[in-house]
């Protein structure tokens, strides 16, 4: 029965590819995800969220009709826009999940990278480091040096490993750590000058942070002091005197 809609399906995909988001990069955001979704199982899922919206447009519009009060210029009109809405919000999904995924990383990134400075300046290499810190931490990021890992015990070379981690991550912080790391180990600088450096960096970018955050927070505290309690101040201030005023009237 599939086989029958198979042409239109490859057809429905084929549009989504020229519309949004190309299969390579789209790929890419999966892995960022941490999806264990394929390209087409994702563009499928597109067609349901416009399948969707494309059915809750056409009830609205049964209901007009019934009402008197269909048009079809608005017919058309709301059909596309709930198809388009369909077909986005499951995109809009996806990169909400990334970046929660991506947050969680960095609130781990400073102490996964002091660990992993630490375990280096003791003379342990790379891979090893890896190993010892991903034992002991928890969370996302820990679960993708437990995955480079295992990728690098199948064969794969422990520099492709880290470039397929930083594929999977992509949060550019991450990116600079494990770029400068790589760069150690291909030129042969000392790689716990590096790491200490990098460590170092990440510290300032932790501080940087904190700072940007506790700025905001400041802002929204003001919010309910100018319009909440400032407000309520003056009017318990002005209002005893306006009340003697019109006394004296």
């Amino acid at each position: 029965m599939l086989s029958i809609f198979q042409p239109l399906l490859d057809v429905a995909l084929s549009q989504l590819d020229r519309l949004s988001t190309d299969s390579f990069q789209l790929k890419r955001r999966l892995l960022q995800a941490d999806l264990s979704l394929s390209v087409t199982e994702y563009r499928l899922q597109q067609l349901v969220g416009a399948g969707v919206g494309a059915g809750a447009a056409a009830m609205l519009n049964a209901a007009a009709a019934l009402a008197g009060q269909f048009h079809g210029l608005f017919a058309v009109l709301s059909t596309a826009a709930a198809v388009f809405l369909g077909a986005a919000g499951r995109d809009n999904l996806l990169s909400a999940r990334i970046r929660r995924r991506q947050r969680r990383m960095l609130a781990e990134f400073p102490t996964i990278a002091e660990m992993i400075a630490l375990s280096v300046s003791a003379g342990e290499s790379a891979p090893s480091a890896f190993e010892r810190v991903g034992r002991v931490a928890t969370g996302e990021l820990a679960a993708e040096l437990h995955r480079t890992l295992a990728e690098t015990r199948s064969g794969t070379p422990f520099t492709s490993a880290v470039k397929d981690m930083d594929t999977r991550i992509g949060s550019p912080p991450i990116s600079r750590f494990l770029d400068g790391m790589l760069v150690a180990i291909e030129r042969g600088t000392p790689l716990a000058d590096v790491m200490r450096s990098q460590a170092a960096d990440v510290r300032e970018l932790g501080k940087r942070d904190l700072m940007e955050a506790a700025g905001k927070k400041e802002i929204g505290m003001l919010v309910p002091l100018v319009f909440g309690i400032l407000p309520l101040v003056v009017l318990f201030a002005v209002y005893p005197g306006l009340t003697l005023l019109s006394i004296d009237f």
